[in-house]
């Protein structure tokens, strides 16, 4: 009755914020006598922790669906009649579709925004894991399954503009990290989960949870999710389209949708086919690609040690699936840790540095980062984890190497998702500050080069286990991890200039757009 209750009231607040006159809201911050006072946006605490809650929710599903499906890979290779090699390439084209898809997404969901995006992702994901649960051979498993990663990997990079639209530079740390947590609890939740299904029910089963665990998603996403898009409702003042609002405005007022008409609306946006290379174009910034390579870096590194633990410890302990499923526990439950409190730390650096040297703290829309070093801000928090994060591998490899007990590699993981998830939430807070405006396509852009990267290393750990030997092996992706260190140092010092540099440019483009448009009409 309680959460009934609780969910009657949130329902309420989101609706009248939706519906609220922005004149009124603008009145209220003039009113005040300090522009400065008006609110980032007009979502309360309350509803932004519900509103993160549910993209946090929607990013679990793609590392879920590609962990889940690791227990179940012998079963398949034996129903299916096909080597281990053949299904081990639909893991690796499914970090191909999840590098690229987003791709086409992110500018989609800017334009038109959120809701419509998820609910076409989610179309397509839950199609495809319909599909996945009837297939009977190995051609309709590997297309199924790039369907199911194109579905299911745009929501990572949806979840991060989603906290663009509701979070200020100066609080995005914390509601970063909530989203975050939601994606990273699926490399250790998805094993576990999959081998009890691929164990006791079968390998159909994980399809079928998977399609009835999206279902309840959407049918609570569809109810009460609003659109946030800042291209759509602005601050959240702001009217969506007609079709574009959550089902309980029309199952409980539907008549005064009416008078919505009349509220003022932003300019519509030109919604045309999505353009992949917007998403590329900034992948090659110089201070954005250096972040993005060194993301990609320490992406792989982790992948290389999540996708070899099934193998080894199945050959040094002797675990079955299942066993080897709950081995991810540990580590999952250091990169949820991490991922909040990363959050807070990177919130009160922002703070600290902003009272060091007077920049105005506020929760303002118009918060201006250009005499703000915000790189300086997020990358100190980095430093410590990739360092610590290095060494976990190293000392996990080693560990291996000589066979040590299980408690010792198990721990050990512990230690580097509360590390490694540190740098990666640091490097992901940082690329929304530099593009709130177009988060889901920086997001996009850092899935593809970190799932690109990571197919890549996935596909070499084999032959470099057999060449080098776990220990050796271990310290070698340990020593490309830290080589990254040099490369934040340089987005700290010459970052700031880069981006002030194409600020100048974006706006002169703008400009002369905006002048060449008035000659024409004149």
């Amino acid at each position: 009755m309680g959460t009934s209750n609780q969910t009657s009231s949130l329902t309420a607040d989101l609706e009248s914020a939706q519906s609220a006159n922005p004149n009124e809201t603008k009145d209220a911050g003039n009113a005040s006598g300090n522009h400065a006072d008006v609110d980032y946006t007009i979502f309360t605490v309350r509803q932004r922790r519900y509103i993160v809650f549910m993209a946090s929710w929607a990013g679990f599903f793609s590392p879920v669906s590609s962990q889940i499906y690791f227990p179940a890979l012998n079963s398949l290779a034996r129903d299916l009649n096909v080597t281990n090699s053949l299904i081990n390439l639909t893991l690796t084209s499914y970090m191909i579709f999840q590098g690229i898809s987003p791709m086409f997404i992110g500018d989609f969901a800017d334009k038109a925004g959120r809701r419509p995006a998820y609910i076409v992702c989610f179309t397509i994901y839950m199609a495809a894991n319909i599909g996945l649960a009837l297939q009977d051979n190995y051609a309709a498993l590997f297309v199924l399954r790039c369907l199911q990663s194109a579905g299911s990997s745009t929501t990572i990079a949806l979840s991060s503009g989603v906290v663009s639209d509701v979070a200020s530079a100066s609080e995005r740390g914390s509601y970063m990290g909530f989203v975050t947590a939601g994606s990273l609890l699926g490399p250790s939740i998805g094993p576990v989960i999959g081998g009890l299904l691929s164990q006791y029910l079968g390998w159909r089963a994980i399809f079928w949870f998977l399609l009835i665990f999206s279902g309840a998603f959407m049918i609570i996403f569809l109810v009460f999710f609003p659109e946030t898009a800042r291209g759509v409702v602005g601050d959240g003042s702001l009217p969506p389209q007609k079709w574009n609002v959550p089902l309980i405005n029309y199952l409980k007022f539907g008549s005064s949708h009416a008078e919505s008409e009349s509220l003022p609306r932003p300019p519509k946006q030109k919604i045309s086919f999505p353009n992949p290379f917007q998403t590329l174009a900034i992948v090659f910034q110089k201070d954005t690609s250096i972040i993005l390579f060194s993301n990609a870096i320490l992406f792989a590194g982790f992948y290389d040690v999540s996708a070899t633990i099934p193998a080894i410890f199945n050959e040094l302990y002797g675990l079955d699936d299942l066993q080897v499923g709950l081995c991810y526990i540990p580590f999952g439950v250091g990169a949820s840790l991490a991922s909040i409190l990363n959050g807070k730390f990177l919130d009160r650096n922002y703070r600290r540095i902003a009272m060091k040297i007077g920049f105005p703290l506020t929760k303002n829309r118009h918060t201006d980062l250009r005499n703000y070093p915000i790189e300086k801000a997020r990358l100190q928090i980095a430093f410590p984890m990739l360092a610590l994060g290095s060494l976990c591998v190293l000392a996990f490899g080693w560990c291996l190497n000589y066979g040590v007990h299980l408690a010792a590699p198990t721990t050990i993981l512990f230690f580097m998702g509360l590390t490694l998830t540190g740098a990666f939430n640091t490097v992901s807070t940082l690329l929304v500050d530099l593009y709130p405006t177009q988060a889901a396509k920086a997001t996009a852009a850092n899935n593809i080069v970190r799932c690109l990267l990571g197919a890549g290393a996935t596909a070499l750990i084999d032959p470099m286990l057999s060449a080098m030997g776990r220990g050796w092996c271990f310290t070698f992706i340990a020593l490309v991890m830290l080589a990254t260190s040099p490369l934040l140092l340089c987005e700290i010092h010459r970052g700031p200039a880069w981006r002030e540099a194409r600020r100048l440019k974006e706006e002169a483009k703008s400009v002369g757009g905006t002048t060449s448009a008035g000659n024409e009409k004149t």
